[in-house]
């Protein structure tokens, strides 16, 4: 059997020609990484160009660089492929009107588990959400990985990336668009009436919302809690809710 250990992962793009070419060619990419204390000249010009295109670009250790690249020579730098093109926020509007439905959204702040990711986007695409939207950075992004998780929804569903979440949630009320939060201590989910234009914002796997993002939601919802344990699965508790937001949106 041949030993696949070594080889590069579906969605790594590894070497400073592939990762220019790529995007010179306006494939999406989720982010650049390059090898800490990278700075010569080609190197430069590459990250100048992602910069320019709005490419998120972090620095890593060479270690990783290694593993990701399996035995293709990166040279300081790799690229994390999309398994497709993102949306943008307005596409996703346009669409609910399009299909003459309120908006329904799906707003996941700093998810970083991909099977996380994959599960919601899959459950999205079920429900009939019109649209997954999430942070460009200290997030996980539509990743090999995500595509395969998702079961082949990641094909359907639209998903825009943003740069500011809390920022977001603000343009969206100004549209109409009601924000609930999945959060711990709050109103119970059953209570909650998510039949009009809502978007719903579940939040990273640990630390759950950031504060500011918290703060910017018009109901914070709860799933209630019989056993020991406090908390639920990020994708299990966005599927509940989802449908919870079907039933009256039905």
């Amino acid at each position: 059997m041949k030993d696949k250990t070594n080889e590069p992962k579906p969605d790594v793009i590894a070497g400073r020609n592939p990762v220019s070419e790529a995007i010179r060619s306006g494939r999406p990419i989720d982010k650049i990484l390059v090898a800490r204390g990278e700075k010569t000249g080609a190197v430069v010009g590459i990250l100048a160009k992602a910069r320019e295109k709005q490419i998120p670009v972090k620095e890593a250790d060479r270690v990783k660089l290694d593993f990701l690249s399996g035995s293709a020579p990166h040279q300081g730098i790799i690229a994390l492929a999309a398994a497709k093109e993102y949306s943008t926020v307005e596409d996703i509007l346009a669409y609910a009107a399009e299909k003459g439905e309120p908006p329904f959204l799906i707003v996941l702040d700093e998810l970083e588990d991909p099977h996380n990711l994959g599960a919601i986007i899959r459950t999205a695409e079920c429900v009939g959400a019109h649209g997954v939207i999430i942070p460009k950075r200290r997030s996980v992004g539509l990743s090999y990985t995500v595509g395969k998780a998702s079961a082949g929804a990641v094909e359907y569903m639209r998903v825009a990336r943003v740069t500011n979440i809390a920022n977001l949630l603000d343009d969206l009320k100004k549209q109409g668009v009601w924000i609930y939060g999945a959060d711990m201590n709050g109103t119970d989910y059953t209570q909650c009436d998510m039949s009009g234009a809502c978007a719903l914002v579940i939040g990273n796997e640990g630390k759950g919302m950031a504060r500011l993002v918290r703060e910017k939601c018009d109901v914070i919802v709860s799933l209630p809690m019989k056993g020991h344990i406090n908390s639920l699965n990020a994708s299990v508790a966005a599927g509940i809710l989802m449908y919870h937001a079907l039933q009256g949106r039905r």
